[in-house]
């Protein structure tokens, strides 16, 4: 224990850290790196990546023009969920624009509507969706569909009667029914971007951390600087964590400005313990560097660095389950998944933050975590005495 504590705190190793830092602060480009694009991705991808539909471009055929049409019409386009693009007078002009991109939806309403409703009668609307985005058209249906619903139950109100269909006494005492009541739990309010901004926060904690420590690393062997230190007194193990540390201060200060953003820019809520948010994020910066740095030991120039990182970085983003649901990744990408990095620290970030899990909760995604940084840096270290022997 006291040779460990002599180490770490030897004269040798703190001349190497001062160096490091003080060439980390000459190059103000590295710097500018750990702040500016963390800061920008995680707002950008936040918002753009969001899964809530609104404000769909909504044309409408009327052909009843009655109040009770009207009514229809301003239902649909005072919601969130559309706006009013246009009145078109043509089934074929409102497919054309469908078919353009102009409109999103269509709405054709029949001339009979308003007669059938005070009769009773069913009604037929006709609603058109573009679906060449087949996501986006289906929560569209389901919007209109809510929308619809809601329309339905104010009509008795109004003094146009729906037609209910009534269960009897003998039928109910026989059958049953069925309710089905919805609780939203956690996320009461369906914030989507809560979701979203929980699995950018790793995705970007690996990302940064693997081009931030190869291009480092790279760097300083193009710049001739590791002959130099070789020729010092300096030993191999203590060579090696200057070149980690500093970086690993640099990035965790990354992690504590993005997560103080999560909270002020996207209010997501912090229900656990920050020391478990903050032990993660420390695990899977350790984990970038580790990638970063055995990148780093592959190639000889920094944009043979960044061109590597292309291969590994999307295939860990796109099996991380960080922007679209784990389970929606297909089968054969699954173990790859379960070992995944940003995988377990989006779990970790997003059930201590939204649900506040702890740590008796969450130690099977901090095993795997820490197995996975463990053999990244090992192998990186390997790899770097290999070079410098």
């Amino acid at each position: 224990m006291n040779k460990l504590i002599r180490f770490f705190f030897s004269h040798r190793l703190r001349a190497l850290l001062r160096k490091e830092f003080a060439q980390i602060r000459r190059d103000r480009r590295l710097a500018m790196s750990l702040i500016i694009p963390p800061t920008l991705q995680l707002l950008l991808f936040s918002l753009v990546l969001n899964a809530t539909v609104s404000n769909l471009k909504l044309g409408i055929i009327d052909d009843s023009r009655t109040p009770e049409s009207r009514g229809l019409t301003s239902t649909l386009t005072e919601s969130k969920s559309f706006k009013l693009a246009g009145y078109y007078y043509d089934v074929n002009k409102l497919g054309d624009a469908i078919s353009r991109g102009d409109l999103d939806a269509g709405v054709v309403i029949p001339r009979s509507y308003a007669k059938d409703l005070q009769r009773g009668r069913p009604v037929t609307v006709q609603f058109l969706l573009n679906a060449m985005n087949a996501n986006t058209a289906a929560i569209a249906q389901g919007y209109a569909e809510g929308v619809i619903q809601t329309y339905n139950a104010d009509l008795p109100s109004e003094g146009l009667h729906a037609n209910f269909k009534q269960i009897a006494a003998n039928d109910v005492s026989r059958r049953g029914l069925a309710q089905l009541t919805a609780t939203y739990l956690y996320n009461p309010g369906l914030v989507g971007s809560w979701f979203v901004v929980t699995g950018i926060f790793g995705l970007l904690l690996i990302l940064n951390g693997s081009i931030v420590a190869a291009t480092a690393m790279v760097k300083e062997r193009e710049a001739g600087t590791i002959e130099q230190l070789l020729m010092s007194p300096a030993g191999t193990y203590e060579i090696i964590i200057a070149k980690i540390a500093p970086l690993f201060f640099l990035l965790f200060l990354m992690v504590l400005f993005a997560t103080a953003l999560i909270k002020i820019v996207f209010d997501v809520p912090f229900h656990g313990n920050i020391l478990v948010v903050l032990g993660g994020a420390a695990l899977c910066v350790l984990s970038g560097i580790g990638i970063g740095t055995v990148i780093a030991t592959f190639t000889h120039s920094a944009y043979q660095a960044q061109l590597t990182s292309f291969f590994v970085n999307p295939l860990l983003t796109t099996a991380s389950g960080a922007i679209t649901p784990a389970e929606a990744i297909p089968n054969w990408l699954q173990p790859l998944v379960r070992i995944n990095p940003i995988r377990h620290f989006s779990v970790i970030a997003r059930s201590s933050m939204i649900k506040g899990s702890g740590i008796e909760t969450l130690w099977p995604n901090f095993l795997v975590l820490s197995v996975f940084t463990l053999i990244m840096v090992s192998l990186s270290v390997w790899r770097f005495r290999k070079q410098l022997s």
